[in-house]
């Protein structure tokens, strides 16, 4: 029987896995029309991601052109698990300190974090991104068979 796709993750595994997770890639759409795909930080919570950026960078300025978005979350081999967002993406050009140092505690302690917005807004205005998605696919080798006996197979257990 040919290899087709690995099971997908059920809502709270898939909520959990978001809130752990550490990194993400957001892929927007540049004015030629190739995609623009860079990894970053975020927060999930109430079903949306909450993503830093500095204003002018290249994803900012594509979403606010084109506010379709892909964002590719990831855990890599061997147990492979993650999710794909599709969903639209919105710059909110208003302070946001609160929110970012909080977003930010995920990878630091607070004391940090507050350090860190503080260096990051000496050398560039920061913008807030919220990505609403419109559905969520997902999938994870750690339940799949096949590929359970492929991995073994190569001794990477």
């Amino acid at each position: 029987m040919p290899y087709t796709q690995a099971p997908h993750l059920n809502d709270k595994e898939r909520d959990d896995f978001l809130k752990e997770a550490p990194t993400a890639i957001i892929c927007s759409i540049n004015e030629d029309g190739t995609i623009h795909g860079v990894p970053f930080w975020f927060k999930y919570e109430n079903g949306q991601f909450l993503i830093t950026t500095p204003e002018k960078s290249q994803k900012a300025r594509n979403i606010a052109k084109n506010n379709n978005v892909t964002l590719i979350i990831y855990v890599e081999s061997p147990d492979i698990r993650g999710v794909i967002v599709y969903g639209k993406g919105e710059v909110d050009l208003k302070a946001w300190d609160s929110e970012a140092i909080s977003m930010t505690e995920k990878y630091m302690s607070r004391e940090e974090a507050e350090k860190w917005w503080q260096i990051l807004n000496e050398h560039s205005k920061w913008v807030k991104i919220t990505v609403k998605p419109d559905r969520m696919a997902s999938f994870d080798y750690t339940k799949d068979n096949v590929w359970k006996e492929m991995v073994k197979k190569m001794g990477w257990e």
